[in-house]
């Protein structure tokens, strides 16, 4: 579930949806439309989203450790394996 965060439209707020409040809600969820202490109209505000990186790097280590293999390119339709199996080079020419 989702963290959106809700801030108050107008000058007339409380110190809870002055600086703004987060709430869990379902992607289903309808919009919070006041804050839930002073009742003022509040409107959900764009935030940055918390993206999880895992360990996965994309290290030549590791891609070679799970089977992949990754190619670079070096000219127009020449590609140059960089790491795991396969042929050194794919040429598109």
């Amino acid at each position: 579930m989702p963290i959106y965060v809700y801030q108050a439209v107008g000058n007339e707020s409380c110190s809870h949806c002055g600086s703004g409040f987060e709430l869990l809600q379902k992607l289903a969820d309808a919009p919070v439309a006041s804050c839930p202490q002073c009742n003022q109209a509040v409107r959900r505000v764009i935030s940055a989203p918390s993206l999880a990186r895992s360990d996965v790097s994309l290290e030549r280590h590791n891609l070679e450790k799970h089977g992949f293999t990754r190619y670079q390119k070096a000219e127009k339709g020449v590609y140059e394996k960089t790491a795991g199996a396969g042929p050194d080079l794919l040429d598109d020419r």
